[in-house]
């Protein structure tokens, strides 16, 4: 079952169970990929989901931010509940160290030396990472050890 298919039936029993978080979670991470999509002219793969589905989780969790800032716990709480349900779709997500552990390895696998080389980096690292860790924390990292050599 592909990750689309996992959040259809995901949907169909927050459905049948009135669970109003999640089948409003779901609904808006469909429409997401639908929109992807649309944009591609052709069915996405499960990688492109996950980071749909990474890029939702970011997402909210710039919004608890800008909730805390105007004092909207209710918001905060709501944001957090839709992470959770998201995070139930993606893998496992690596640790700091795990990350930077695999980026040193494609790093010397590239042979890269400076941050010229970085774009040959984050494109060997990338897919990888199979949707266990966002592109933005990838290219921190890669960023952090390219600069220390």
């Amino acid at each position: 079952m592909n990750k689309k298919q996992e959040l259809q039936k995901a949907l169909t029993a927050a459905m049948k169970a009135k669970d109003e978080d999640t089948k409003r979670t779901l609904r808006l991470a469909k429409s997401t990929i639908k929109l992807a999509e649309v944009e591609e002219g052709d069915e996405i793969d499960d990688t492109r989901i996950l980071s749909i589905l990474q890029k939702e989780v970011k997402t909210r969790e710039d919004s608890i931010e800008e909730a805390k800032q105007a004092g909207r716990e209710d918001l905060v709480e709501t944001a957090k509940r839709e992470i959770q349900i998201l995070n139930q779709f993606l893998p496992r997500q690596m640790t700091s160290d795990e990350l930077c552990d695999l980026a040193k390895i494609v790093i010397e696998e590239t042979g890269a030396e400076s941050m010229k080389d970085m774009g040959k980096v984050m494109q060997n690292l990338m897919p990888k990472l199979e949707g266990r860790a966002s592109g933005q924390d990838a290219s921190k990292a890669v960023r952090e050890l390219l600069q220390n050599t």
